[in-house]
């Protein structure tokens, strides 16, 4: 098989879940060393971190992720597929790049770079810690960040707004007045919760709610005195809005204990006479300000990935290399026309 084959089915042998990052990113760290890019760590906690390499003072940087959601399971190749965890989110995306610098370090481009986040697929930590550690030489103008979009560059993504809802009652004997019955509390606002409108905007279409997960109560015959809900909003608002609207479906024995992970929807750059879609998963763009205006697009599909059959195809490999090749140089060219 070719290089880029061999480096993604190597890279889906090393479990990366997040949490346990650090494997992978040694073993990415080593190949990118062999090309001639320089690495460096950005520690997020004891074996986790960022990783960061260049060539030379990187305008454009080249961007996905190093976590995979759990659980793990290797790799194998059937006909033109990669089949495993991280296939195509997001370790094709690192192959695919990968091999993508090393065409354009052939090329003689050396302002690039890039970087390789932690914990994405839970709370972004690792690249809200790049945003804060910006520093020079990094001074980059765009970045290309890599997520299954099969080859189509994204037009935006919605936002999220996660909160952790908890509703307090009286315990009591189901038998007798008395209560509130927590459940019955909390039923009652995910009700309103789910009867309301949650935004329209004319790029990203209508915000969505879910209530993924409520936990409560002992019994049949026991009123509640403790509840609880986990509620995700597919935002096409600011977060302060959406927080505004949910805090108005609320009562006194129901209160946000935790909020996770918020953010507006985000618009990305897409390239002259490319066409464009608006997705609903997320991303670590929102969270990575200072690096840039931001470009989505990679190998593999958003269906396939999170399942137990995730897969790339190795001709969409290939077609992301050069779409990446392609993408980093118009960048750099249009930016040094710009001055």
């Amino acid at each position: 098989m070719e290089r880029l084959i061999d480096d993604l089915v190597d890279w889906i042998e090393i479990p990366s879940v997040t949490g346990n990052e650090g494997d992978y990113g040694d073993a990415l760290a080593r190949r990118l060393e062999s090309l001639g890019f320089d690495c460096e760590h950005q520690d997020l906690a004891p074996g986790r971190f960022n990783l960061l390499a260049r060539a030379g003072r990187p305008r454009v940087v080249l961007c996905t992720h190093l976590d995979t959601v759990p659980p793990y399971f290797g790799s194998r190749v059937e006909g033109d597929f990669i089949f495993g965890r991280g296939s195509c989110d997001a370790k094709g995306q690192a192959a695919a790049m990968v091999e993508a610098g090393r065409q354009l370090l052939a090329r003689g481009v050396t302002d690039i770079g890039f970087l390789f986040t932690a914990s994405e697929e839970t709370d972004s930590a690792g690249a809200r810690l790049a945003n804060e550690l910006l520093a020079e030489p990094w001074a980059p103008h765009h970045v290309l960040i890599g997520e299954p979009t099969g080859n189509r560059f994204v037009r935006g993504h919605k936002g999220i707004v996660k909160v952790s809802l908890e509703a307090h009652g009286v315990a009591g004997h189901s038998s007798q007045k008395g209560g509130p019955s927590a459940v019955h509390e909390l039923v009652s606002c995910t009700h309103q919760l789910l009867s309301n409108q949650w935004g329209h905007h004319p790029v990203f279409g209508e915000g969505t709610l879910n209530v993924g997960q409520i936990q409560g109560g002992v019994a049949a015959n026991v009123v509640a005195d403790r509840a609880s809900a986990e509620v995700l909003i597919r935002s096409v608002e600011e977060p302060e809005v959406v927080m505004n609207r949910i805090e108005s479906c609320l009562n006194d024995n129901v209160k946000i204990i935790g909020e996770f992970k918020s953010y507006g929807p985000v618009e990305f750059v897409v390239p002259d006479g490319q066409e464009a879609e608006v997705v609903a998963f997320g991303t670590d763009a929102p969270h990575m300000r200072r690096w840039g205006p931001a470009l989505l697009c990679g190998p593999g599909s958003i269906l396939d990935a999170h399942t137990d059959h995730e897969k790339v195809g190795k001709q969409e490999l290939r077609e992301a290399v050069a779409c990446y090749v392609a993408t980093v140089e118009q960048l750099i060219i249009a930016e040094a026309a710009s001055g």
